[in-house]
């Protein structure tokens, strides 16, 4: 009988990156069907796809038109399409033209602890729920106070990490680590062993091949 081994996986991420949870949903259900050869290791590394947003946040079809060029039109589609890949995988958008991206720092801050915790992957998937299916502020501390008690975190000590400002300097260098010295410009992006990389929000399958190659030594 084959004992499952650690795989390390730092999943490289923003809060407000649909295709980041596309990527982590399937990434989930690819390490449900290894499970019998690995054990996911998680570590959510840090990522601001727009680390000058002002707290009050952007339309995000707007921020989508003026960053990339895209159409209300080709908003909507992108939309769908993301909708229909999340019910997919179990997870629900609620997004709509009204929808809010947000500057994300704060979560970042709030993610590093949890992961200290051992509840990063918890604390991850709460504020994708906040965020993508029920449309919360991010901007608001108590919305992140609440995903972190989901999380099984305590809120009275996730309110202190996000008015102290801890853990500040410490997500700047790492979010700087992984853009300049692994030169992650695009997210997500998944590392296993921290040598093995996928980039994007691929389907299952496509991880699953991955992992079962290297808990075999192929790669």
């Amino acid at each position: 009988m084959i004992t499952p081994r650690p795989l390390r996986i730092d999943f490289v991420s923003d809060v407000v990156c649909p295709w980041c949870v596309i990527g982590l949903k399937a990434l989930e259900q690819a390490l449900a069907a290894t499970a019998d050869v690995v054990v996911p290791d998680w570590h959510f590394q840090p990522f601001e796809l727009n680390p000058g947003m002002a707290p009050e946040g952007e339309n995000a079809a707007e921020h989508v038109q003026r960053k990339y060029g895209a159409s209300p039109e080709q908003s909507a589609a992108n939309r769908g399409t993301i909708r229909d890949m999340g019910a997919a995988l179990g997870f629900t958008f609620k997004g709509g033209p009204e929808a809010r991206i947000w500057n994300t720092f704060d979560c970042h801050r709030l993610l590093h602890w949890a992961g200290l915790a051992g509840r990063g992957h918890a604390l991850k998937t709460a504020l994708f729920e906040a965020h993508f299916s029920r449309g919360e502020p991010l901007n608001d501390p108590e919305v992140l106070v609440a995903a972190a008690v989901q999380a099984g975190l305590d809120g009275d000590a996730a309110r202190e990490v996000l008015a102290s400002g801890r853990y500040g300097e410490e997500v700047r260098g790492i979010a700087a680590w992984w853009r300049q010295e692994q030169d992650i410009h695009a997210v997500p992006a998944i590392i296993f062993d921290g040598k093995y990389a996928i980039l994007g929000g691929q389907p299952a399958g496509v991880f699953e091949k991955v992992i079962r190659r290297i808990a075999a030594g192929e790669v």
